[in-house]
């Protein structure tokens, strides 16, 4: 019997239908559920040659661990962090990239019961600050990779709580710096699954990140120890991993995206993880990687699908690729058929957060994918389209994704636990008996989500509202365009305008021309109302280090324009 089937009561391949499913699915837990005990020591214990985790460093060296290894090394995570002083309940942040320690790491935390804070390698001193203090966080383990301890060591004095700092790759760090590694290295594999007060429940906090929100500081997100179980229907059913197989998710380990693609849900299908530690996304590098490693499911999002595609794709044997997955953004209808012209595969959309598992998706084999569309609500998942009043939305009209959730206890399992640590900025999202997503969509006449946009993402102009996604989709399919990110611009009588910012496929230039070609085409192929009023092109779109572009910081520096625009008419003005 797979492991994840003592959760879930029957296997994946025994609902018959969508329906079935949504029906049928239930989870069932034991009160002191620990996914590093109940789910990988298991697998440690009952299949412990079983493939669990193949690193790839940025030079190519090779590391394969088993799940016994995975037990063991966590076990002497556990009893070194324990040595330290980590004890349940503390907080420790992680900066570790891409290292195979992370997953090491993280499940000696849970071991003991402390709590996961991810975070990224980018990270300037300030930030550093921020979280800490704010997260109240015990103590932090960084990549001794690039300056990440010097950046942080410049605020050295202002960090109210953290009494550890530990690195790896010690060799360059500075003064105060524990060398993680040598201590690991030295410490015991035996550990025994503490008892009593020391012991951890579902309902502890395990894990916290901090979200990317588009206004205000990052608030904090809590999940508890049930939280991998939500990741069962995202890694069985909708990436459909294979047991025994290779999934391969892009993904630095300071975003929730490792969670999601690299972790639980994964290993709860018993496959194997690809952990690869580039400096830098290389198209061609990851089509070698995914054709040398027989991948047999793989999840990365569209805009890498994009990337991908510029290559000749169809010189690689992807046959090893049983299911492909993108989330992160919306899909464009150009590179689901581009791909699956030249691979054979569909890919599948799905749509989630840091604060949920996957929640909208299509679940193969009883969805198939609709380019455009992000899927169904899955099940387990209760979900409605609200408007501003609460009320449900109809068919085709776009309202907020609201989760269905009366009550923390009766919550769907993976979604968060509370904001911040606080009930009032957690009401500030979860209202109504609904968890408010943010994130608004349409559903169509047979029932498939849409998705629109952020709720400050979608542009409200002459009384339309306007979804960014589908201006994108349109631009997308001109032989010109290579990336497209709409925002949108202030304006003094329409409120705002729709704003495309290009980058150009290679071989053409910006130009009038162009420009007023584009918007042509945009009239031609859609409501003529959402064409772009203005067009500006980039050499590349800022982006998070997950890929996703970042729409807030191209409103941002058009809100300072134009902010210097209308100071500079007003000047002119009151000087004539």
């Amino acid at each position: 019997m797979a492991i994840y089937e003592k959760f879930t009561g029957r296997s994946r391949e025994s609902f018959t239908s969508l329906e079935d499913c949504r029906q049928n699915y239930k989870l069932t837990w034991n009160d002191d559920f620990n996914f590093a005990y109940d789910v990988i020591d298991e697998l440690g214990r009952t299949k412990p040659d079983k493939n669990a985790l193949l690193y790839i460093s940025a030079d190519n060296e090779e590391k394969m661990f088993t799940f016994r290894d995975m037990m063991l090394l966590s076990n002497k995570a556990a009893n070194y962090l324990k040595s330290l002083g980590i004890k349940k309940g503390d907080r420790v942040l992680l900066v570790l990239r891409r290292s195979y320690l992370f997953w090491v790491v993280l499940l000696g935390l849970h071991k003991i019961g402390a709590v996961v804070v991810q975070a990224n390698d980018m990270l300037k001193t300030g930030e550093y600050i921020y979280r800490c203090n704010v997260g109240r966080i015990d103590a932090i383990l960084l990549t001794g990779h690039g300056k990440c301890t010097e950046i942080y060591d410049e605020g050295e004095g202002q960090y109210e709580t953290v009494r550890l700092k530990m690195v790896t790759e010690h060799k360059d760090a500075g003064e105060g710096w524990i060398d993680f590694e040598m201590g690991l290295e030295k410490a015991s594999d035996k550990w025994t699954r503490p008892t009593g007060r020391a012991a951890t429940k579902a309902t502890d906090p395990m894990m916290m990140c901090f979200s990317s929100g588009t206004t205000g500081y990052p608030k904090m997100i809590v999940h508890d120890f049930s939280y991998p179980l939500g990741h069962i229907m995202t890694g069985l059913f909708w990436h459909r991993v294979v047991d025994g197989g290779m999934h391969f998710t892009i993904s630095d380990t300071g975003w929730m995206k490792s969670v999601w693609g690299k972790l639980y849900g994964q290993w709860f299908g018993e496959t194997a993880i690809m952990v690869y530690d580039f400096e830098r996304f290389n198209a061609l590098d990851i089509l070698q990687k995914l054709e040398k490693y027989k991948v047999t499911t793989f999840c990365v999002p569209p805009t890498m699908y994009r990337f991908l595609l510029q290559e000749d794709v169809k010189s690689f044997d992807l046959s090893s690729i049983q299911h492909c997955c993108t989330a992160g953004e919306a899909l464009p209808a150009d590179v689901f058929e581009k791909w699956k012209e030249l691979t054979g595969l569909e890919i599948h959309e799905g749509f989630g957060q840091s604060e949920t598992p996957i929640c909208v998706g299509t679940l193969y084999p009883w969805s198939k994918p609709v380019p455009g569309s992000m899927g169904r609500p899955v099940p387990g998942y209760d979900i409605k389209l609200l408007d501003a009043d609460g009320e449900e939305c109809r068919q085709g009209i776009t309202g907020e994704i609201c989760i269905k959730a009366p009550t923390l206890a009766t919550r769907p399992r993976g979604l968060l636990c509370n904001y911040n640590w606080s009930k009032e900025d957690t009401k500030e999202k979860w209202y109504g008996g609904y968890y408010h997503t943010g994130d608004v969509a349409y559903m169509d006449e047979d029932g498939l989500f849409h998705y629109v946009g952020r709720n400050d993402d979608v542009i409200k102009s002459s009384g339309y509202r306007i979804g960014p996604f589908e201006v994108e989709s349109v631009l997308l399919e001109h032989p010109a365009v290579l990336e497209a990110a709409v925002t949108a611009y202030p304006h003094e009588t329409r409120g705002q305008i729709v704003k495309a910012n290009l980058v150009l496929r290679e071989g053409y230039t910006p130009s009038d021309e162009l420009t007023q070609e584009l918007k042509e085409y945009v009239k031609k192929n859609t409501a003529p109302y959402k064409y772009p009023r203005m067009i500006e092109y980039f050499d590349s779109l800022p982006k998070t280090f997950s890929g996703k572009i970042r729409r807030v910081e191209i409103r941002a520096k058009d809100m300072e324009k134009y902010r210097a625009e209308k100071l500079a008419a007003e000047k002119a003005s009151n000087n004539n």
